[in-house]
């Protein structure tokens, strides 16, 4: 008797896809997933810490933007492309009405990701989706040794340019070059 071995298809959703489970009710405001690689990923439960961090970012932020010069977007969707829909936890998005589309690449000045107990899934599965996206700057705050991961220079291999700052030091967001944010907040 011969047996035939089949190999295992996964079925990959597009944005339309998981919109649509939404809209019928499979998916529900308050999951916490997120689109990514055309599977759809249940994101990490939000511990004090990545509350914390993510308010102070947001505080600051929003006080440093300004009116007008762009949006802080808290905990919301990007759309990468037709398979990849993260949700960052802050993004700095250019000022325009997103009532007819959600933010592309081309919104984003700036994505942060807050990282606990993430720190692998930001790095190794967020991170090059990032720079292929070309997305111009990435940061990764880093709870467990309070330091921030900034990323510059998108490619389809990544980011080119890698830079930490620490305690002590202020990091600058390159569309707002004239905004300085002390590390020290961040974290404290």
């Amino acid at each position: 008797m011969q047996t035939t071995t089949r190999e295992i298809v996964r079925r990959r959703f597009t944005v339309h896809d998981y919109h649509r489970m939404a809209e019928a009710g499979i998916l529900h405001e308050d999951d916490r997933v997120e689109l990514i690689e055309g599977e759809i990923v249940e994101m990490a439960a939000i511990g004090s810490r990545h509350f914390t961090c993510v308010n102070k970012l947001n505080h600051l932020l929003v006080r440093s933007v300004g009116d007008g010069e762009a949006i802080v977007s808290v905990q919301n969707p990007v759309r990468l492309d037709e398979r990849n829909e993260p949700q960052p936890d802050l993004s700095l998005i250019r000022a325009r009405d997103y009532r007819q589309s959600l933010p592309g690449p081309e919104d984003v000045l700036l994505l942060i990701e807050v990282s606990d107990t993430t720190l692998a899934y930001d790095r190794n599965v967020k991170l090059p989706l990032y720079a292929k996206a070309g997305i111009p700057e990435v940061w990764i705050a880093n709870l467990a040794n309070e330091t921030i991961e900034h990323h510059t220079k998108p490619s389809g291999d990544g980011y080119h340019l890698v830079r930490h700052s620490g305690k002590g030091d202020t990091i600058k967001p390159e569309a707002f070059p004239g905004l300085e944010l002390p590390v020290n907040t961040v974290f404290s």
